[in-house]
């Protein structure tokens, strides 16, 4: 294998690659959020510089079942996401975000400093009500139960396709073999060519369980202040470098 093969590799194995190319399609992507109130103090820790906290304390946990997606296949992750603003745009911060799958985890993680890491999240319906949870570990210890109103009240399309829209942001963290920092940047990623299958609101509980390598508990749960369940298509466009902290330095 060349040198210039070596560059126009993706990632290693060289034969096999971790992570697949191009851009990720998801049909029949599946979303539950739930935005919720929580202690601004907490909130304030966790957030990074140059991002700034928008408005109310505020976080939402969320759950997405991955159908079909382009080059990955099924699968399922929740976290939590924070509103911020970024030099005078609003979006939203990736807190943290746990999957059931190596490849997704691995693309988001090295591509665009997603903050993947692997847990068992589930969602389904239960009779009438939506149910989302997640667990950590070989032991399946539970971190996050989330239930919903399955389907009740319909959600307007364009406030549904807004809410899936607004821009997000990463911290992206890579350090050298002597530790020092090779990579420190902000991330801006965004979904585009929306189109909304369906959507609803209702009314919708969360519990957070105390995990030392899934904190989520860490922000607590004081006051559910709205729900979403919707069912989209979307394309996941490239993460673009907005920040970097070295040239800061």
């Amino acid at each position: 294998m060349t040198k210039e093969q070596v560059l126009q590799s993706i990632t290693t194995p060289l034969t096999a690659p971790t992570i697949p190319e191009g851009r990720y399609h998801f049909r029949n992507r599946e979303y539950v959020y739930i935005v919720y109130e929580t202690d601004p103090d907490m909130l304030r820790e966790v957030v990074p510089e140059p991002l700034e906290l928008s408005g109310p304390p505020l976080v939402r946990f969320e759950i997405m079942k991955m159908t079909e997606t382009t080059g990955l296949g099924p699968y399922c992750e929740c976290g939590q996401v924070i509103p911020v603003t970024f030099q005078g745009e609003r979006g939203d911060y990736l807190h943290m975000m746990f999957l059931d799958h190596f490849a997704a985890t691995a693309a988001g993680r090295e591509r665009s400093g997603y903050p993947k890491k692997l847990g068992f999240p589930k969602l389904f319906v239960d009779d009438d009500t939506l149910i989302g949870t997640c667990e950590i570990g070989n032991s399946r210890q539970r971190v996050a139960t989330a239930t919903m109103t399955y389907k009740t009240v319909p959600l307007d399309p364009g406030e549904a396709r807004k809410q899936l829209g607004d821009p997000y942001f990463m911290l992206k963290l890579h350090r050298n073999y002597d530790k020092k920092l090779r990579v420190a940047e902000i991330i801006r990623c965004q979904t585009t060519e929306i189109e909304i299958l369906e959507a609803y609101t209702g009314r919708a509980r969360l519990e957070l369980f105390q995990h030392v390598y899934a904190p989520m508990a860490d922000l607590p749960v004081k006051k559910i202040v709205s729900c979403s369940h919707m069912i989209a298509n979307v394309y996941l466009d490239p993460g673009r470098k907005v920040y970097d902290y070295l040239e800061d330095r």
